[in-house]
């Protein structure tokens, strides 16, 4: 008897199972599902946790991941505004952002059909912008001249122009130029090219280096001539004043020479004695023959 009551227990646990399997699944926390019923999507598409269902072959349930996918494109040539050929190769992340319109997209909600869509987007969207674009964009000796993130943006909003028009389900979040190569036959003729910028950009600089050391020069040597200019004039101004001076006591040292030449004598001597100094002359010479028949003092008896 109880062999039995643990065969109905235990078939009966089975059957709840069972029909748990049938009548329910389970999404998890970074997927999204979507119901079709009889091969037509039903309803919202579903979050994360447990939900009931209609066994197969009532409705499917097609489970999607959205998180980001990475995607690297395969290398491919095109011509540059200038006609050089370039090799590129891009890497892109992108994420499910509308899972019925991508299961009506891709057959089973495919991510490999998925990915083959985008390659194939990629490819024309690289060929059109690198073809509004010349080499020097890409490669240059002057990397203030380098174009990469408009390039990036440009191929980025050609693709998800494309994905929104046909209504892919896909979002791109993230897009960059992962590669650049040249064929065997340009490099040579690429790196002459970089070579004669960069041969450019040092004449330019020595050039304009030579320029600015003339200026320099030309200003120091005004600066100079308007020091020297200035030197002069104060000179002459000081000589005229002197000579104005002078010309004042001309006429009273013309009535008396001799005044003069004491007076001379005297400043001669005023100059000489303007420091502490120990003097050695000889009285016959001028304008020490001053102290020619001075009064000698004599000691007293």
């Amino acid at each position: 008897m109880k062999r039995n009551l643990l065969i109905v227990i235990v078939g009966a646990v089975l059957v709840v199972i069972f029909a748990l399997l049938l009548f329910t699944f389970q999404v998890r926390q970074s997927e999204v599902a979507v119901v079709t019923t009889f091969g037509r999507v039903t309803g919202p598409p579903c979050q994360p946790g447990l939900h009931l269902r209609w066994p197969w072959p009532v409705q499917q349930v097609y489970h999607f991941d959205e998180r980001i996918q990475d995607f690297q494109d395969h290398f491919t040539e095109n011509l540059t505004a200038d006609g050089i050929t370039l090799i590129t190769s891009v890497y892109v992340g992108w994420r499910i952002s509308d899972a019925p319109a991508f299961l009506n997209s891709f057959r089973d909600g495919s991510v490999a059909a998925a990915r083959d869509q985008l390659q194939s987007m990629l490819t024309s969207a690289k060929s059109a912008v690198v073809g509004r674009h010349p080499l020097s964009d890409f490669v240059n000796a002057n990397s203030g001249q380098l174009k990469f993130d408009e390039i990036q943006n440009e191929i980025e909003q050609a693709v998800q122009g494309e994905l929104r028009t046909n209504s892919y389900g896909i979002r791109i979040e993230f897009l960059g130029i992962k590669k650049l190569g040249l064929p065997p036959g340009v490099t040579e003729a690429v790196f002459a090219r970089m070579k004669s910028e960069r041969n450019i950009l040092i004449s330019q600089a020595q050039n304009e280096g030579q320029a600015e050391a003339i200026k320099i020069k030309a200003n120091a040597d005004r600066q100079a001539n308007e020091t020297l200019a200035d030197a002069h004039a104060e000179a002459t101004r000081i000589e005229g004043e002197g000579v104005a001076e002078a010309a004042k006591t001309l006429p009273v040292f013309q009535k008396n020479p001799d005044l003069a030449v004491f007076l001379l004598r005297i400043s001669a001597w005023q100059q000489a004695l303007s420091q502490n100094a120990t003097l050695i002359f000889d009285q016959h010479m001028p304008p020490f023959d001053l102290f020619q028949g001075l009064p000698t003092n004599t000691p007293s008896h």
